[in-house]
C-alpha cells in the first residue's frame, strides 16, 4: 500500500511533557527557546503546562496531568493529526506508576511518524532544524495491509 502524506504547516503544534524531576530541565530549555516557541501552538500535560505558562508568559493548551490521563490525551491528539511533534523530557532511571502510558505515548508518536525529543540535545536539534520554519510533508505509513490481515483472521 502507498504511504499517505500529511502537510505540517509553518506553525507547528508542539506537545511539551516532563516528568517531575525533569520539569526544571524543560523549563530552562523552553525559557531559552521562548521566542521560537511563541511562534507555535503549545500543548502540555497539567502541571508542566501550568509551569510553562508561568515561566514563558505564553498560552499553553493544557490537558490532565500525565498520571491522570494527560499522556493518553496527547497520544489521541497525535493519532488525530493534531500534534506535529513531541518534546518529552522523561526520566529513564526512575520507574513511574504510569509507565504503560508513557510507552503507549512514545509508541503512538512513532506509529504516526512525528519527531520526538526525549532530552535537551534532541530538542535542540529539532527546534533548530530549518524544517521548523516551513511546511513539512510528513509520511504516514499505510496500515491497510495490516488491517486487512487482521480482519481476515478475525472472520475465520
Amino acid at each position: 500500500m502507498e504511504d499517505q502524506v500529511l502537510a505540517t504547516n509553518q506553525t507547528k503544534r508542539i506537545a511539551l511533557i516532563a516528568h517531575d524531576n525533569k520539569k526544571q530541565d524543560l523549563l530552562a530549555w523552553a525559557s531559552f527557546n521562548r521566542d521560537l516557541l511563541a511562534q507555535h501552538e503549545l500543548y502540555a500535560t497539567g502541571t508542566t503546562g501550568r509551569l510553562l505558562e508561568e515561566e514563558l508568559d505564553l498560552k499553553i493548551i493544557k490537558f490532565q496531568s500525565g498520571a491522570m490521563g494527560g499522556d493518553q490525551q496527547i497520544g489521541a491528539k497525535i493519532s488525530q493529526g493534531e500534534i506535529d511533534f513531541l518534546i518529552f523530557f522523561w526520566d529513564p532511571l526512575k520507574p513511574m506508576p504510569h509507565d504503560p502510558d508513557v510507552k503507549a505515548l512514545l509508541r503512538i508518536a512513532v506509529v504516526w511518524n512525528i519527531p520526538v525529543a526525549c532530552n535537551r540535545a534532541s530538542a535542540d536539534f529539532i527546534i533548530s532544524s530549518p524544517l521548523m520554519s516551513g511546511e513539512y510533508q510528513r509520511l504516514l505509513p499505510s496500515h491497510q495491509d495490516r488491517d486487512e490481515r487482521l480482519e481476515r483472521h478475525s472472520i475465520s
